[in-house]
């Protein structure tokens, strides 16, 4: 039978996405999770996930890596998720709704969307890195070369390694352009390579840099491999609430599969 499907990107983080409010697709399923995710034979897409109806909440997010792994929380696909609640008339301007995280909270205004991220209340500042989770885990270092290095390789190679080993991390390499502006690439676990855009990164590094006193900001501007992002937070007693991610989050293309 087959595939209604749904392509959205968020700076270039882009998601196949299913109404799966009928429960008619099989979760259990990675080979075709990995397959709709695959660019060579399938649609192509860093994740997929699907929209499912809750008892209490607007809906439900089911997320998948390109491995065809259910994985932890992904901020973009989060905001590009709420733009596909509207376009099926599921909300209009705001959404509550269950991830594998908890709650979250959005809103949104033509095609910006603003998702309410984890409160962080633990972050670790190692000498090379910080460490902190923002609803999936990061490893946040400073990289000047960043334009123009391998980050396959050396993200792969701090992914693997220890204290991280199979489970993995999220890798983001950092480069300070001013107090409000960073630069970032991530290297993805489960895409297993980098991604133009990571929101739970944008969110790991905005709150790392902020922790390490590289910045006083508390609205910070990400230029990421695929556009812009933004992410503002309250600090209150070391701990950071209030947590947004800000950014497009656009309709590519329907199909069937």
């Amino acid at each position: 039978m087959a595939q209604t499907f749904y392509k959205y990107q968020g700076t270039g983080n882009d998601f196949v996405m299913i109404d799966n409010r009928s429960q008619i697709f099989d979760k259990n399923n990675t080979k075709q999770v990995a397959f709709l995710c695959d660019r060579r034979f399938g649609i192509g897409a860093d994740g997929l996930i699907l929209l499912e109806n809750h008892p209490e909440l607007d809906f439900k997010m089911v997320y998948f890596n390109a491995d065809g792994n259910e994985s932890t929380m992904c901020g973009n696909g989060g905001r590009c998720l709420v733009a596909f609640a509207k376009h099926l008339g599921v909300i209009k301007d705001k959404a509550v709704f269950e991830a594998i995280d908890g709650l979250h909270h959005a809103t949104i205004k033509n095609d910006i969307v603003s998702l309410q991220m984890l409160d962080v209340d633990v972050v670790e500042n190692h000498k090379s890195h910080v460490f902190l989770n923002t609803g999936s885990p990061h490893h946040v270092q400073f990289e000047d070369a960043i334009e123009a290095f391998d980050i396959k390789t050396l993200g792969a190679k701090i992914r693997y390694s220890a204290p991280y080993n199979q489970a993995g991390s999220n890798v983001n390499f950092v480069k300070k352009i001013s107090d409000s502006n960073f630069r970032l690439r991530t290297y993805e676990r489960g895409v297993e390579d980098e991604t133009l855009s990571c929101g739970t990164g944008a969110t790991a590094v905005a709150i790392g840099m902020h922790y390490i006193g590289e910045t006083e900001k508390n609205l910070i501007d990400l230029n990421v491999e695929g556009g812009k992002l933004q992410v503002s937070f309250d600090v209150e007693n070391g701990a950071y609430k209030n947590v947004w991610l800000i950014g497009p989050a656009k309709f590519v293309f329907k199909g069937s599969i």
